[in-house]
C-alpha cells in the first residue's frame, strides 16, 4: 500500500520524507503480528500508527479501531498530543483519547458508551476494560493493537498481564492485528514470540539503526572515591557540561542517589542555572511541572531516575549524563536515546562512575554499546499469580468455560507452555482459596453452574476485583506534605523510614531539606529547614544489579596484560591486585582469605549481582556456622562478598557445594522475611489479599499483618498450597536471585584460594561498605575519610 496523496502532501509541507520502515509498516499493515525495531527518534510511533490513520482517513468506521498500549501514563498523554498534530492539520475525521488511572470517572464512562477511534491506555486500564460485561460491544470494531516500548513491558509481570489481555481481545475479535514497537531489543526472536498469538508467527522489521552514539567517560580532575554511589566528586565537571548544552538529563540508578546529587549540585550552582529533579516518589504535580518546563526549554538540566527512561520526547535534550555504572547495557542505550531525539542524529552521552570499581564497569559498558551487545536474561514461563488474576477478571465479565479459557490463555506467548493441570490448580485456587482456606467464605469466589461454567459466587465481588487489578506492587509509603502553607504535597517516603523519624529530624525530598514535624492521619508533616545536614529518605524503586553479560565482559577485561582504555589510577589498582594476589578470571572462582584488625576475612569474587551476592553471604555464613568457623558478619556488592569472623577458612571448597547451598536456602527461606514479603506481593496479585476496598486502602502495616498471618497458616498447615509454590519460585528468581548463584557455580571449573597476610587492593573498598552505616554525627565524613586512608595504606594503595 502506498501513502495516499493527502499524507504525502502533509509530509512534504513539513519538509519530511517517509522513512523506509514507515513505508514498510504501511505495506505490511495486514500482517497478523509485526515487531518494529527502530532507533530512538526514528519515527517508530508514527510508523505504528500510519496504517491506522490511513484506514480511518476517509471516515466510515464506527467505534474503536486501534488500541495503543504504553508502559507509562505520561507517554500515552504525550502520544495523544503528537498524534493530534497530523490529524488536525490533515483534517482527518479521527477521535483520539487516552484512558489511564488519571482519567476521570465521567470520561471513562463516556468512553465505554462511545469509544474513540484511537484509545491510548496502559496494561492495567486495558485489563479493567476487559472485565466489564459490555466488553464485546466496546471492542466490537477493534482492528489493531499497538504496543509501545514493548521491551520494557516484557521485563515485568505487566507484560504477562498485557499478553493475557490481548488473548482475551483476540477471543472477542478474531484476526486482531498486533504491532510491537521498540528501540532496544537484545533478542528479537524471543520478543516476537512474546508478542505473537501462539502458535502464529510474528514478523520482525528492523529499521536502519542510524549513526553510533557519541558516548564516553566524563573527564574529571579528581579520581572517584573507593566506594559509594553519589558521584559528588564530579559535580564541577557536570556543571561545566550543563553550561555547554541546552538541556542535560542526569540519570541515577536510585531515587536516594538522585536526591543527594541534586542537593549537592544545587549547592554548587552559584550561577543559579535552572535545574530540576524528577523521580517516581515525587508528587505528580511536581513531576508534571518539571516535564512542562523541559518541553518549553526553561530548564538547563534535570536530575532524574528511570522515570524519564522511556520514549517521551522531552524537549531539546542534547546531552545525557549517567551517574553511576549503568548495570545494564540495554538500559544505558535507552537512556542515551533521550539526547538528540532525532533520526540519523547521534545521541551524546557521558558516563560518571561513582567509585573506583565502577570505572571498570563503565568502560565495559561503553565497549558493549559500541559492539551493540545488549544484555537481558531469558524470559521464564508466565507467572501463575498473574494467571489467577486473569481468571478473576474473566469471571467479572460473565460465566467462563474452563476449556475455552484454557485454550485462550495458551495463545498468549508467556503461557504457551502452560499445562492443563497447572491451569486447573489456578482455577481451583481462585474458586475455593485452596485446601487450607476452602472453609472460609471470603475465599469462596467462584461457583460451578449445572452446565459446567464458572461464575462469581457473589456478583458484587466484581467491584473489589476491579479495584485491585494490576501487577505493580506499591511499596509501603506515606505521603509527605508541608504542615503550613496549605499543606502542599511534596511526594512520599517509605513507611519504615517515616517510623524512624523523631520531631526535628531532617531529610531530603524533591531537592529540599525538610524538618519532620509529626505524623497526622498517615501523612508525614514537614516544614522547611535549609540549614541542617539531612538524613536521606529511603525511597522505593528498583535496586539494579549488574547484568550477567556485563559481569562476564568485566571478567574478560581482567585477562588483559594491561588496560590502556582505563584511567591510570584504576589501571594501577588492578595491576597492584595482580601483583599482591590475582584478578578474578572467567571460569574460575577467586577466594581470598587474610587477617585484618584481629579478625579473619574471606572474600568471594562471584560477580553474580548484588542480590545474589547478598544471598551468597547469608548461605556461606550459615554453612560456616555449621562447620564451627564462627562468622561474625558479611557485606556484599555486585562483584564480591566479604565475610569476617573469628576463625580462618583453610579450605573453601566445601562451602560451595551446590546441593548444600540449595538446602541451606530452603531452610533459611522457610521462616524468613524475604519469603513473607514475596508472598504478600503474589497474594496481592492473585487476589488472595486486597489492598483496596470500597471503604479504604489498607496501610502497609495492615497489609503486612494480614499477609503474615496467612503465610504462617499456609506454611504450617498447607505448605504445598499454590501460593506457597508461587512464592518459592518468585523468591528464588527475584529478591534472593538464587538463579545467578547457580549460574556462577555452573560456569566455574575450580576455586582459586589465596591465603594472604593483608588486605588486597580489590578487597579494600569492601571494608568501606561495612563502615558506612554505624558512623553518625558531625564527624561522619572525617571518620570515613580517615578509615579509607588507613585501609588503602594497608592494601598498598596510598
Amino acid at each position: 500500500m502506498t501513502l495516499p496523496p493527502r499524507f504525502r502532501d502533509w509530509f512534504s509541507a513539513r519538509g519530511w520524507q517517509v522513512h523506509p520502515h514507515q513505508q514498510d509498516m504501511l505495506a505490511r499493515k495486514d500482517d497478523p503480528a509485526l515487531l518494529l525495531i527502530a532507533p530512538t527518534g526514528g519515527g517508530k510511533t508514527l510508523a505504528g500508527f500510519l496504517p491506522t490513520l490511513v484506514e480511518l482517513a476517509d471516515g466510515g468506521h464506527e467505534g474503536l479501531h486501534t488500541l495503543y498500549i504504553s508502559p507509562l501514563k505520561a507517554l500515552a498523554a504525550d502520544i495523544r498530543r503528537n498524534l493530534s498534530t497530523p490529524v488536525e492539520e490533515m483534517g482527518l475525521p479521527i477521535r483520539i483519547e487516552d484512558r489511564t488511572g488519571d482519567t476521570s470517572y465521567t470520561v471513562k464512562r463516556r468512553q465505554r458508551a462511545d469509544p474513540p477511534h484511537i484509545l491510548l491506555t496502559t496494561p492495567e486500564s486495558l485489563a479493567l476494560m476487559t472485565s466489564y460485561e459490555d466488553a464485546p460491544r466496546i471492542f466490537a470494531g477493534l482492528k489493531r493493537v499497538v504496543v509501545d516500548e514493548i521491551h520494557a513491558l516484557a521485563e515485568s509481570k505487566r507484560g504477562d498481564q498485557l499478553m493475557l489481555a490481548l488473548a482475551r481481545l483476540e477471543a472477542l475479535r478474531p484476526g486482531l492485528r498486533r504491532v510491537g514497537l521498540s528501540a532496544t531489543v537484545e533478542d528479537p526472536p524471543a520478543l516476537s514470540r512474546f508478542l505473537a498469538r501462539h502458535p502464529d508467527p510474528c514478523a520482525i522489521l528492523q529499521a536502519d539503526p542510524g549513526p553510533a552514539p557519541d558516548i564516553q567517560m566524563l573527564q574529571v580532575d579528581t579520581p572517584p572515591p573507593w566506594s559509594g554511589g553519589g558521584g559528588a566528586y564530579a559535580i564541577p565537571e557536570v556543571l561545566d557540561q550543563i553550561r555547554r548544552h541546552r538541556i542535560t538529563l542526569i540519570f541515577h540508578n536510585t531515587r536516594a542517589q538522585a536526591e543527594i546529587f541534586f542537593h549537592n549540585l544545587w549547592m554548587a550552582n552559584e550561577e543559579g542555572l535552572p535545574i530540576g529533579i524528577h523521580h517516581g516518589s515525587l508528587d505528580r504535580q511536581q513531576r508534571e511541572r518539571v516535564e512542562k518546563a523541559m518541553v518549553q526549554g526553561r530548564l538547563r538540566a534535570v536530575v532524574c531516575t528511570g522515570s524519564l527512561d522511556l520514549g517521551i520526547d522531552w524537549g531539546d535534550v542534547d546531552l545525557v549524563i549517567q551517574v553511576g555504572a549503568p548495570k545494564n547495557v540495554k538500559r544505558l542505550v535507552q537512556r542515551i536515546g533521550r539526547a538528540n531525539h532525532r533520526y540519523n542524529a547521534p545521541s551524546k552521552a557521558l558516563l560518571v562512575p561513582a567509585n573506583r570499581f565502577e570505572v571498570v564497569e563503565c568502560v565495559a559498558a561503553l565497549e558493549a554499546v559500541k559492539e551493540n551487545d545488549l544484555d537481558g536474561d531469558p524470559r521464564g514461563p508466565g507467572p501463575r499469580d498473574v494467571l489467577c488474576q486473569q481468571i478473576l477478571i474473566a469471571a467479572c465479565a460473565g460465566p467462563i468455560d474452563a476449556d475455552a479459557l484454557y485454550a485462550e490463555v495458551t495463545t498468549a506467548g508467556p503461557y504457551a507452555g502452560l499445562s492443563r493441570a497447572a491451569f486447573d490448580d489456578c482455577l481451583d485456587f481462585v474458586a475455593t482459596g485452596g485446601y487450607a482456606l476452602r472453609g472460609y467464605d471470603q475465599w469462596q469466589r467462584l461457583k460451578q453452574r449445572p452446565d459446567g461454567a464458572w461464575q462469581l459466587r457473589d456478583p458484587r465481588a466484581s467491584q473489589l476485583i476491579r479495584m485491585n487489578i494490576g501487577t505493580i506492587q506499591d511499596s509501603d509509603t506515606l505521603k509527605v506534605r508541608m504542615k503550613r502553607g496549605g499543606g502542599r504535597a511534596l511526594g512520599e517516603v517509605e513507611e519504615g523510614f517515616a517510623a524512624s523519624l523523631t520531631p526535628g529530624d531532617t531529610f531530603l525530598i524533591g531537592g529540599r531539606i525538610v524538618r519532620y514535624e509529626g505524623l497526622r492521619e498517615m501523612t508525614v508533616e514537614v516544614s522547611r529547614d535549609p540549614g541542617r545536614k539531612p538524613k536521606v529518605a529511603v525511597f522505593s524503586g528498583t535496586k539494579f544489579a549488574t547484568s550477567t553479560q556485563l559481569s562476564h565482559r568485566i571478567l574478560r577485561m581482567f585477562r588483559q596484560d594491561s588496560w590502556p582504555e582505563l584511567p591510570a589510577h584504576t589501571a594501577d589498582w588492578l595491576t597492584l591486585q595482580r601483583e599482591v594476589s590475582r584478578l578474578p578470571e572467567p571460569g574460575r572462582l577467586l577466594v581470598e582469605s587474610f587477617p585484618h584488625d584481629g579478625r579473619q576475612h574471606l572474600v568471594v569474587y562471584g560477580f553474580a549481582g548484588r542480590n545474589a551476592m547478598q544471598t551468597l553471604g547469608l548461605l556461606l555464613t550459615k554453612r560456616m556456622e555449621e562447620m564451627g568457623l564462627a562468622p561474625l558478619g558479611f557485606v556484599a556488592t555486585d562483584y564480591a562478598t566479604l565475610i569476617w569472623g573469628l576463625d580462618a577458612v583453610t579450605d573453601p571448597a566445601p562451602l560451595f557445594d551446590a546441593e548444600a547451598l540449595r538446602d541451606g536456602l530452603e531452610g533459611w527461606l522457610a521462616g524468613n522475611a524475604v519469603m513473607k514479603r514475596t508472598f504478600r506481593a503474589s497474594a496481592n496479585i492473585a487476589g488472595l489479599i486486597n489492598r483496596n476496598t470500597p471503604q479504604s486502602r489498607k496501610s502497609g502495616r495492615q497489609a503486612t499483618f494480614s499477609s503474615d498471618i496467612l503465610y504462617d497458616t499456609l506454611h504450617r498447615y498447607d505448605p504445598d498450597h499454590l501460593l506457597m509454590r508461587i512464592t518459592r519460585e518468585e523468591a528464588m528468581r527475584g529478591l534472593v536471585d538464587f538463579g545467578r548463584i547457580e549460574e556462577m557455580l555452573g560456569r566455574i571449573s575450580g576455586i582459586d584460594h589465596l591465603r594472604l597476610d593483608r588486605v588486597t587492593p580489590l578487597a579494600a573498598p569492601l571494608f568501606l561498605e561495612v563502615g558506612k552505616v554505624p558512623v553518625e554525627g558531625e564527624g561522619r565524613e572525617r571518620l570515613e575519610e580517615q578509615e579509607a586512608e588507613r585501609l588503602m595504606q594497608a592494601a598498598g594503595l596510598a
